[in-house]
């Protein structure tokens, strides 16, 4: 009995710890309800552990509702596009485009930039991928994409997806990617300008 009901008391918090998190990020979110574009200053990390120094550019991040998010690097040379459900990465002028339906490590990526650009009028709590946790003042948002077969598992080009949302700014601090072997590219925010 002391058993069962220590397990049903676990249970609670869990699910009250990560209400109070859905809600953090639809009270960040609900800043951009009437915001038509978003735009900030970007540093990019990208970390190789085969490299002695990180590599380190600069750009700008632009958020359009309904669902366009793009980070443009280094001139263009650089850049990392959602438009719905189409993702473009231009990388040492190499252009490559998938989509969500095609490649479901993005499915909850763009779950999570939709709802954010919609005002968090778009629930993610369905989202078997992702979770949130709280660290004072930062909303950490993991999306960890699952891959259905092995084929699909070795396709994939990161291991997750991590965004760090300030709750008390109410503005995206980071995106870091994660790829196999401890490699990562990590985007940084600043000098928001919303209108």
């Amino acid at each position: 009995m002391k058993r069962t009901l220590l397990f049903f008391s676990v249970l609670c918090l869990f699910f009250t710890a990560a209400q109070a998190q859905q809600a953090d990020f639809q009270k960040v979110a609900a800043k951009y309800k009437n915001v038509n574009t978003v735009t900030a200053d970007v540093k990019k990390t990208t970390h190789r552990t085969a490299m002695a120094k990180d590599v380190v550019t600069y750009g700008k991040l632009t958020m359009k509702r309904p669902n366009e998010v793009s980070i443009i690097m280094d001139g263009g040379k650089d850049q990392l596009i959602m438009k719905g459900s189409t993702f473009t990465m231009v990388a040492n002028g190499k252009k490559h485009t998938t989509t969500s339906q095609a490649n479901a490590q993005f499915v909850s990526f763009q779950a999570v930039f939709e709802s954010f650009l919609a005002g968090g009028q778009k629930s993610i709590s369905q989202l078997s991928d992702l979770k949130m946790t709280k660290s004072g003042n930062m909303l950490i948002l993991t999306i960890t994409p699952n891959a259905t077969t092995k084929k699909e598992a070795r396709r994939m080009m990161f291991t997750s997806f991590v965004l760090s949302i300030d709750t008390k700014t109410d503005e995206i601090k980071s995106i870091r990617m994660n790829e196999k072997a401890g490699n990562y590219t990590e985007y940084s925010f600043s000098r928001f300008v919303i209108k």
